[in-house]
């Protein structure tokens, strides 16, 4: 999740710097990570010491709380790094098998969704710079272009989103006909449309405007808006509504 980051010094505890090849029970009681989430809650565990609490064993001649800190130093970014590594990365680090692998990154997964699900409220997705910055984290790291259908009830507040179709690196296929289908079956009034660039430029490719109009034009026989189609390159996004591509209110009362 991006609003967590490597522990600082002063965030660290005694129990951080224990011996590598020492055991969470060579700790002394009140730096134990169990005891002293139970004695201080949980918000005095340091980064490592709540994966220890979740890893709950080490491997070989290694703690817990050890494996910990090995893993968050591997990502080179801490939580943050620990969320965008891959089942196949994570299994790569000595002690980690496939099952603590599924496990972090299920809940990498939980901690993005609970986060989210707490922002979503709040998002205008009126507003194509408050969206953009919804989905940023989402979508910037895809080596793939991901199509994102997001669909909205009649005062604009999320009903769901979908991946629409994955693509190669140049390129994402999808139908207006595949979008409208779950448009319609979710009841939506409105929705919105992003996909990522994963040259890190957001710029609209010709396809982009012409896989964009159509599924506007459809929308607009169907009584589904179109609102936006937001591209989203490397900390940067374009919309393609503020980029002129949505024709005027005279002239689509004419189409």
């Amino acid at each position: 999740m991006n609003h967590q980051t490597t522990p600082t010094k002063a965030q660290t505890t005694a129990s951080d710097h224990a011996p590598a090849g020492s055991t969470i029970k060579s700790l002394p009681e009140q730096e134990r990570p169990y005891e002293k989430c139970i004695a201080r809650g949980t918000e005095a565990l340091s980064d490592a010491e709540l994966l220890s609490v979740i890893l709950r064993t080490g491997s070989r001649g290694e703690s817990a709380l050890a494996l910990s800190r090995n893993l968050l130093d591997c990502t080179g970014m801490g939580l943050l790094g620990l969320y965008h590594m891959s089942l196949a990365d994570l299994q790569k680090i000595r002690g980690l098998g496939k099952v603590k692998a599924i496990q972090l990154k299920c809940i990498a997964e939980l901690s993005r969704r609970i986060a989210r699900a707490g922002f979503s409220g709040t998002v205008s997705f009126q507003d194509p710079a408050a969206v953009a910055s919804y989905y940023m984290e989402t979508l910037r790291h895809e080596e793939q272009e991901i199509l994102l259908l997001v669909m909205l009830n009649s005062k604009g507040k999320l009903l769901k989103e979908t991946v629409i179709s994955k693509g190669t690196v140049n390129a994402s296929l999808a139908t207006p006909r595949e979008i409208f289908i779950e448009a319609v079956r979710c009841q939506a009034v409105s929705i919105l449309l992003l996909h990522n660039h994963p040259s890190g430029n957001p710029d609209p490719s010709r396809e982009d405007i012409l896989m964009t109009e159509r599924v506007r034009r459809a929308g607009a026989m169907l009584g589904i808006e179109l609102l936006d189609h937001i591209i989203i390159g490397d900390r940067q996004a374009v919309s393609m509504r503020e980029l002129g591509f949505w024709p005027s209110k005279e002239k689509s009362n004419e189409e």
